[in-house]
């Protein structure tokens, strides 16, 4: 549910937009000398325009539920692996603000640091999410071999391209 209402606000704003542009379509086809078929037409015309934008905004809501949903369970496939780990959140930090590649997808810098005495790998779940705190991305990266004592650093690179401000938050780590 929570996914959803994330949806939702850019849906609401296509459609308010779509109606707007109706009805501003239809105002416009009165103010000329157009017969009163010639009005209904274009009405007709723009609620059909007005409709395929609305569908096609739903799509792609979709899609990006979908996708959301994709990599949070692949999430879960990769800690379900590390039963027997340490919880290790505390171990790991996220290195500045979270940037965009070339393609849009959102990169941010993971550090893990090892307080024990022996080499461990870290399986690190990183979330991507917008101003409001909806969850837009979450992927998941390993940090292996970081020696006792010491501190490594691998990449967290979201699974799409995101735009606006996008922050970024360890949901949980597991050290082996």
């Amino acid at each position: 549910m929570h996914q959803r209402n994330g949806i939702r606000g850019p849906v609401r704003l296509i459609l308010a937009v779509a109606v707007v542009a109706a009805l501003a379509a239809q105002l416009t086809a009165c103010s000329d000398d157009s017969s009163p078929s010639d009005t209904a037409s274009k009405a007709a015309s723009a609620a059909s325009k007005a409709a395929s934008a609305v569908s096609q905004a739903a799509s792609a809501a979709t899609e990006a539920g979908d996708a959301l949903a994709s990599a949070t369970a692949e999430a879960g496939k990769k800690f379900d692996e590390f039963k027997n780990g340490a919880d290790a959140k505390g171990e790991v930090k996220l290195g500045g603000d979270a940037s965009p590649d070339s393609d849009g997808r959102v990169s941010v810098k993971v550090t893990a640091t090892n307080p024990t005495s022996s080499a461990k790998s870290y399986v690190v779940q990183v979330d991507f999410r917008d101003q409001s705190g909806n969850l837009l991305d979450t992927t998941v990266v390993t940090v292996d071999d970081v020696p006792g004592g010491a501190s490594k650093d691998a990449t967290a690179r979201s699974n799409r391209s995101l735009t606006g401000d996008v922050k970024t938050a360890v949901a949980r780590a597991v050290r082996h």
